[in-house]
């Protein structure tokens, strides 16, 4: 079953190319790093240069599409009704364990999706937008338009980090077998688009060296410095209890696996040192298992599920932690935290990608030993909090805009919309 809602298009007096943007998710709530970036290329792109048809599938219920949060980010929308992911959806990922394709890409084919997608490019768009590698699936051309790929990580890499991490060695093979998959898979894939749009220059290096792929641009990572507005870092007495916070999607491996190695072997001594302190989880859907852990080991840890609004939790602590281990593209997270004036305490995996400075904006900490002492130094040392704060700040303010991201990533697509023409 198909649903579609039609959003009025802006006013203009000259016909505006029409751009077909296909997600593989519906972005709202805009609860995870992807779907913050999306939401906020979307919104830039509004109103500019294209005429912007947004499909996407729909959660189980046909009321979750909010027009009003949609005529934020497209002109036109269309969404096919997905099931929801529950034991049904797990196993269908077990078996795709042995089919050619990658687990994240064979999951997202869906026959409803197909039919939307078909429908849409029937009625030729100027311009087609994929949005992460995996929604190709669902449009595996060739196009009858112009093409973009929007690359928001390395994926092949995020997995072969993953395998690297992994103590249990059937673990370690599968993510090796999906690594090898994925790599293939991206190589493949992204010569077939007119242009491919990545986050980092690092992952612009990567698709070059790795898959030959000479048609990558790199846009930058925005943030809305007016909703992500500046509080200095809340001053700690020593007798106070002290908040240490992590934001992110908690049924992302990533950020489990980060989190499983701060408990194990982070918090220990943090909370040897400074036993009134708080660890504070905000993202939707915390493993129970992770949540039972920190419960029976008497962890003064919260997990608060999803939120409408990560800011308070934020701004209520005196430093932000990014433990990761695995991942690619950029951290909008660690911008955010910066803006809004949290001092972060990162692996350098953590900030990969981003050009910040350890010491500067920022703690770099890759031992476990290095950030529990990173941690206990911004607790004590209110100075060093505000130091750190207050040139984060300064950095974001110079460097990131989200209306720049937006405004490259419209040109990028003008450029492909033109040399399709030339062709």
């Amino acid at each position: 079953m198909r649903s579609s809602a039609q959003l009025a298009p802006k006013s203009s007096a000259v016909s505006r190319p029409r751009l077909l943007f296909l997600s593989p998710r519906y972005l709202f709530p805009a609860d995870s790093g992807g779907k913050i970036r999306t939401v906020s290329i979307l919104r830039g792109l509004l109103g500019g240069a294209f005429e912007v048809h947004l499909v996407s599938p729909l959660p189980a219920s046909a009321s979750a599409a909010e027009p009003a949060q949609l005529a934020q980010v497209c002109d036109h929308f269309t969404g096919w009704h997905a099931p929801a992911r529950g034991a049904a959806f797990q196993w269908t990922r077990m078996r795709h364990l042995v089919c050619g394709l990658p687990v994240a890409v064979a999951t997202d084919y869906s026959r409803a999706g197909r039919r939307a997608v078909d429908e849409a490019l029937s009625r030729r768009p100027d311009l087609i937008v994929v949005d992460f590698p995996h929604a190709a699936v669902l449009a595996p051309g060739p196009y009858p338009c112009a093409s973009v790929l929007f690359t928001h990580n390395v994926e092949a890499e995020i997995f072969r980090r993953h395998a690297e991490t992994a103590r249990d060695p059937l673990r370690r093979a599968v993510w090796r077998s999906q690594a090898a998959k994925m790599a293939r898979y991206e190589r493949a894939l992204l010569g077939r688009f007119d242009a491919v749009v990545a986050v980092a220059e690092r992952d612009r290096e990567h698709f070059g060296r790795a898959y030959g792929a000479n048609n990558v641009s790199v846009i930058p990572t925005g943030v809305d410095l007016d909703y992500f507005a500046y509080s200095p870092t809340p001053a700690l007495e020593p007798a106070e209890p002290a908040s240490v916070v992590f934001t992110g999607s908690m049924d992302w491996m990533a950020n489990i696996d980060g989190i499983e190695y701060f408990m194990e072997q982070v918090w220990p001594e943090v909370a040897r040192v400074r036993p009134d302190a708080k660890f504070v989880v905000v993202g939707r859907q915390p493993p129970p298992a992770l949540v039972e852990r920190a419960a029976s080991r008497g962890l003064n840890w919260e997990f608060t599920g999803f939120v409408d609004d990560v800011r308070p939790y934020v701004r209520r602590a005196h430093a932000y932690v990014i433990p990761l281990r695995v991942g690619g593209g950029t951290r909008i997270k660690v911008y955010e935290a910066m803006a809004l004036g949290c001092p972060v305490v990162s692996t350098r995996i953590g900030v990969e990608g981003l050009p910040v400075e350890d010491g500067k904006h920022f703690a770099a900490a890759d031992k476990p030993d290095d950030m529990a002492a990173s941690i206990l130094s911004l607790l004590e040392r209110n100075d060093e909090r505000s130091r750190l704060s207050a040139a984060a700040r300064r950095f974001v303010e110079e460097s990131v805009s989200a209306a720049s991201a937006a405004k490259v990533f419209e040109q990028i697509c003008q450029h492909a919309l033109r040399g399709a023409r030339t062709q």
